[in-house]
């Protein structure tokens, strides 16, 4: 039996929730980089064999030894499937015909799916109508972030839908990965098992239908790339991920998808000069309207009043 999860969250998984949107924020760059030079099976076997050597070596220097049984390595099995290897596969593909920017919004879909999945399948995170009402509104911000794309040769129809299909899989993944906390496993371990089985599900694929990568000729930009999508995107962002899910519930964790847009465009603005318009701002303030009413802290201390 899943033991229950306080879905009111603090302050610290606020922080956390922020800390991976960032994360998962850059790794839409990262991709629109690595996608110049590599193909996508090979992008995301490289970004799974490192990030799983990363969580090795932290397993490791923490002296975390698992009882490893069937059952565990069926789960790791399960929730490197849903997890990684048809998301990150079908984004990949996907940001080869569409935008990053339009890749990210349809993303953002993805805790529509989760209040569904998880109100059908978890008795203690049942979908409420506040609860829907917020998502809803989040995603309302997110389209006045990012804007409406207009249709062009590149805006792919099936790439669209494999992005769309992506975000689903993420929601299930949520909604899968609460088992962890029944079998009391750590979270980085979990990590590590669910990145680690990934690889090796992605990597045989990956021989059989691409072309040998000719290394010696991948630029310094795109190893770069590749480094930051396998160490920040996926093994310190799994990290976060594990430790949010288990404190505070698959719906609540898949919330980040909600900010990543905005954390997409304060880091151009940061880094690259670019500039906010009055509409991010507003789209900002719905997301955190949205964000707000998903927690519920707020509008029931207003009630109580």
């Amino acid at each position: 039996m899943v033991s229950p999860v306080n879905t009111l969250m603090g302050v610290r998984e606020w922080l956390m929730l922020l800390t991976l949107s960032l994360l998962w924020g850059g790794s839409f760059f990262f991709i629109g980089v690595a996608v110049l030079e590599l193909q996508p099976l090979t992008i995301v076997a490289l970004r799974l064999g490192i990030a799983a050597s990363v969580l090795w070596a932290i397993v490791f220097f923490m002296k975390l030894f698992p009882v490893v049984d069937l059952k565990l390595l069926g789960a790791f099995l399960c929730m490197g499937i849903l997890n990684n290897v048809i998301p990150f596969t079908l984004i990949v593909w996907g940001q080869t015909q569409i935008a990053s920017g339009v890749a990210s919004i349809l993303n953002a879909s993805t805790p529509i799916f989760t209040v569904v999945v998880a109100g059908v399948v978890l008795s203690d995170e049942r979908a409420t109508l506040l609860k829907l009402l917020g998502v809803i509104i989040g995603f309302l911000g997110v389209v006045m972030v990012l804007g409406i794309p207009n249709a062009n040769d590149e805006n792919s129809f099936l790439a669209q839908l494999a992005i769309i299909a992506a975000a689903l899989s993420y929601a299930f993944a949520g909604v899968y990965g609460r088992r962890f906390k029944a079998m009391s496993i750590h979270p980085i371990i979990t990590a590590a098992g669910q990145v680690t089985a990934s690889f090796f599900v992605i990597l045989p694929i990956c021989m059989l239908v691409e072309t040998g990568a000719e290394f010696d000729r991948i630029s310094a930009e795109v190893w770069l790339a590749i480094a930051g999508l396998a160490v920040f995107s996926t093994a310190i962002a799994y990290v976060l991920y594990f430790r949010i899910l288990e404190s505070s519930g698959a719906t609540n964790l898949l919330l980040v998808t909600l900010l990543i847009p905005v954390s997409a465009i304060f880091l151009g603005w940061l880094f690259l000069d670019e500039t906010l318009a009055m509409e991010h701002f507003f789209g900002m303030g719905l997301i955190a309207l949205g964000l707000s009413v998903v927690d519920g802290r707020i509008w029931m201390r207003k009630t109580n009043a």
